[in-house]
């Protein structure tokens, strides 16, 4: 679990904690994006959180440059997981973080281009298979390796046809 602001006292906690005495456990350094950024992860074994079915801590240090303008931004990442250290290694949870940004990307994407934080489907199945709909508009698209979803929605739309020959019905 990503331990966010909404989280006050979880949160002041991890960060009173000294993170001086982890070691640094991992360290990834990646280009793209008109970006250059690196991550640093710290994780420690913890037993007494106030979340009481955390067993690691995790401590990630983003930077990210954008290559055009030279800015850089630095962000502290804190999550902590049930996995004990024998469960999830450093690599492992690190992955699991990015799997769960990549899911965070997902729903960036679908609020930019459906607005469906603005959605007014709030009761029964209906906000589900809305999702389930935009998941599938937006995994064809991305399958067919189109790059800006919005774009190409608008394109599709213009024609009936266009969106079955995507997906090999018409």
């Amino acid at each position: 679990m990503i331990v966010k602001g909404n989280r006050k006292k979880l949160r002041r906690q991890f960060k009173s904690r000294p993170r001086k005495d982890i070691p640094l456990q991992g360290r990834i350094r990646g280009i793209g994006h008109g970006r250059s950024g690196s991550r640093r992860n710290k994780v420690a074994t913890v037993n007494s959180l106030l979340f009481p079915a955390a067993r690691q801590a995790v401590h990630i240090k983003h930077s990210r440059t954008d290559r055009k303008t030279g800015k850089t931004t630095v962000k502290a990442v804190y999550a902590v997981t049930s996995l004990t250290a024998e469960q999830a290694g450093t690599a492992q949870i690190a992955e699991l973080v990015r799997g769960r940004w990549k899911i965070e990307s997902l729903r960036h994407v679908r609020d930019t281009t459906f607005a469906e934080d603005a959605s007014q489907l709030r009761t029964g199945n209906a906000p589900r298979a809305m999702a389930t709909w935009r998941n599938l508009a937006i995994g064809a698209l991305r399958t067919a390796g189109v790059k800006i979803i919005a774009a190409d929605l608008r394109h599709h739309a213009r024609d009936p046809r266009r969106p079955l020959a995507l997906l090999g019905l018409g």
